[in-house]
């Protein structure tokens, strides 16, 4: 991955403050830090965004979450070890809403995709639950910026409403489709692409 030496600072600060502290530095905190403003402290944030290094709860004064360590052997992301994925936060499944900080780490076997590419949503709602994908079940989402026509994908709207839904390009315009008649598609000129639902966890206890 491929980082300024300005990003990569600001990349480690955000990693050690979390380790130290259990929660993510706020935008005033590393702007206190660096000596700079917010606004560029901001634009740092963008950019380690775009390349996948970060993953930003909108809404979420401390949303930031680490998604790239680059001082781990390869340049692996944050993910400990082939078992272990850390949830993100919540993910609408039925009316878009901002998502929700959850710290928690679940274990997972083998068989579960995972990677430093992959992480989880914790999903509210029921609108896709004709997908067999219901109000608090765990999504596994592989991290990716593209999608193919009738992946489930998590796209962000209108800014900072991330959603759950199949994703469909038809002439210049976005569908993302629930798998429930009782909502309608959502159609768009514009989204972000953060991630395709590779596998699907639930409680059943």
């Amino acid at each position: 991955m491929l980082l300024t030496e300005r990003q990569l600072d600001v990349l480690r600060f955000i990693r050690d403050y979390r380790r130290e502290n259990a929660l993510a530095p706020t935008l005033e905190e590393i702007a206190n830090f660096f000596d700079v403003s917010k606004i560029t402290v901001h634009e740092h944030l963008k950019h380690l965004e775009r390349k996948g290094a970060i993953f930003r709860l909108r809404g979420k004064a401390r949303g930031i979450q680490i998604l790239y360590d680059p001082d781990s052997p390869e340049g692996r992301g944050m993910v400990p070890d082939a078992v272990s994925m850390p949830v993100l936060g919540q993910i609408a499944a039925g009316q878009p809403l901002e998502a929700v900080e959850d710290r928690e780490t679940i274990s997972l076997q083998e068989l579960v995709p995972h990677g430093p590419d992959h992480y989880l949503l914790k999903v509210r709602g029921d609108s896709m639950i004709e997908d067999h994908i219901c109000d608090g079940d765990y999504v596994i989402v592989e991290r990716r910026t593209t999608a193919r026509n009738g992946e489930t994908v998590v796209a962000v709207i209108d800014d900072n409403e991330a959603t759950l839904k199949r994703f469909y390009r038809e002439k210049g315009r976005f569908r993302l489709q629930p798998a429930n008649p009782n909502y309608p598609p959502i159609i768009r000129y514009r989204i972000q692409i953060r991630g395709v639902v590779v596998g699907v966890v639930r409680q059943v206890f």
